[in-house]
């Protein structure tokens, strides 16, 4: 067999996924000296692993289900992997974006004149892993050990500064996601494993007529609290804290792995582990579905108050997590193709706008929103990429964001949920007043007195990596039906 045929078998391109970010990262480290060097395995690394998960897809449109085990933890219980259309999203989508993500840091890093950079690279190759380990796990055990994983590979990237601030914002970061994950995230998954003996992700889910309404309450709370990285409140303020990091760290953190990994969590579970008609049956969603728009709300408020523009985008994006959490509380098919269409724009448009965030301060030493009027005309490409994807974010056509949103207020109103529908609205409004006057000041507004007239855009692989993603903003709007496709075989009828 030839190492073609080999590359072929979905079993090993799984395994592969897992390993070739390590692997990356040893190469990393062992090329410290030779930074050019160094950021080309970085790229190469990052579109090995794309090239191992779009391999998978034909096995998964062929209808196949591929599985492997990689070790019997436990009598009945082994480290698997499994493919599934949601996972597989997941997976394109971390992926996918390691590779703008990547090529951004190579501007930024340099650009700022950044320290530690050999063990950025190789954290952030760690994190990819841990995230392919979530997006393929074949269980809930499985799921469990890589999502520590990323929250420790993690921990290095926030502190990477290592001032008395990071070091700080670190110290909230883990705290609150590993007391989330320890005190409420494990006690439910070892409660399922009590009450059904199998800790494997079923279609339909695996608690129907097992659990009382009751309990599949109070078992669906832990769940979602617990997976502390989907950032609802009162278990968020470990996201603003985490902004100390670095721009690309900021970027991984909302939109390549941490907190999509969280409502990657919250989606699968509520699939595979309750089955929606169960959710939909006992009621055992509905009071976190309360829970969603409290935090969609709040957020879109405080983040109305914030004048640091890292600041504003991170209550953003607790903001938008908790749409992809309402879709799935509403337990209906419609609401969970909106809660996985938003995961993958929301992805999309909030690497974007960090990107521009970090092309700003990269250009202009400039933090606060007050301190950006007029600045759109020295740097017009990443004030534009900004607005487009403040317009996604806002779920307005022609970007993506505008499907999500559509199938979630769809969902609303199908179910009879008026009150769901004004909270929609509502925090669409308030999107539109706190993400808009940005792009606006800096493109309407006189510059302040003094200002560098000389000023210029951020270093070109930075400028390359946010047009990227701007664009893929508006063409996942035009051409969403790959997208459709792949959730059609993963959403319940």
């Amino acid at each position: 067999m030839n190492i073609y045929t080999l590359l072929q078998q979905p079993t090993l391109l799984m395994q592969l996924a897992l390993l070739v970010p390590l692997v990356g990262a040893a190469l990393i480290l062992a090329c410290h000296r030779w930074p050019n060097l160094r950021e080309t395995i970085t790229l190469i690394t990052a579109c090995s692993l794309l090239g191992c998960v779009a391999g998978l897809l034909p096995s998964l449109l062929g209808g196949g289900r591929p599985e492997v085990v990689l070790l019997d933890f436990l009598p009945g219980v082994p480290l698997m992997l499994s493919l599934e259309p949601l996972g597989m999203l997941f997976a394109l989508i971390a992926s996918g974006l390691w590779i703008v993500n990547s090529l951004y840091s190579i501007g930024y890093m340099r650009g700022n004149n950044e320290q530690h950079q050999t063990g950025f690279y190789i954290c952030f190759a760690i994190a990819l892993s841990a995230t392919m380990g979530i997006a393929l796990a074949g269980n809930l055990l499985t799921l469990f050990l890589f999502y520590e994983a990323l929250t420790l590979s993690t921990y290095p990237l926030v502190t990477h500064k290592r001032n008395d601030k990071a070091l700080a914002g670190g110290r909230i970061y883990l705290g609150y996601l590993l007391f989330t994950s320890m005190v409420l995230l494990l006690p439910a998954i070892v409660a399922v494993w009590v009450l059904t003996g199998t800790l494997n992700f079923e279609s339909g889910g695996i608690l129907k007529n097992k659990v009382s309404a009751d309990v599949a309450m109070v078992l669906y709370a832990l769940f979602l609290f617990g997976t502390g990285k989907a950032a609802l409140m009162p278990f968020h303020r470990w996201l603003p804290a985490a902004m100390v990091a670095p721009t690309p760290v900021s970027a991984l953190l909302h939109a390549v792995a941490v907190v999509k990994s969280g409502v990657f969590v919250i989606a699968k579970v509520s699939t595979y582990i309750f089955g929606l008609d169960f959710l939909h049956s006992s009621g055992g969603s509905q009071p976190m579905l309360w829970v969603a728009i409290f935090t969609m709300l709040t957020a879109s408020l405080i983040a109305m108050t914030k004048d640091n523009l890292k600041a504003r985008l991170a209550y953003s994006t607790v903001s938008q997590l908790a749409y992809v959490v309402l879709g799935a509380t509403m337990a209906t098919s419609l609401g969970l193709l909106g809660s996985a269409f938003h995961m993958t724009a929301h992805a999309v448009g909030k690497i974007t706008l960090f990107f521009c965030a970090g092309a700003i301060y990269t250009a202009a030493h400039k933090t606060e929103i007050s301190q950006l009027n007029g600045l759109a005309r020295q740097m017009p490409i990443t004030f534009t990429a900004f607005a487009i994807a403040a317009i996604s974010i806002i779920g307005l056509p022609p970007t993506a964001g505008f499907w999500g949103k559509w199938y979630l207020m769809s969902s609303a109103l199908e179910s009879g949920l008026m009150l769901v529908v004004a909270a929609l609205a509502i925090s669409s409004l308030l999107n539109i007043v706190y993400l808009l006057e940005i792009p606006m000041r800096g493109f309407f507004l006189p510059p302040a007195e003094g200002s560098d007239a000389g000023l210029r855009e951020a270093p070109l692989p930075s400028v390359i990596a946010l047009g990227t993603t701007a664009v893929a903003c508006v063409a996942l709007f035009v051409f969403p039906e790959p997208l459709m496709h792949l959730l059609a075989m993963w959403r319940p009828s």
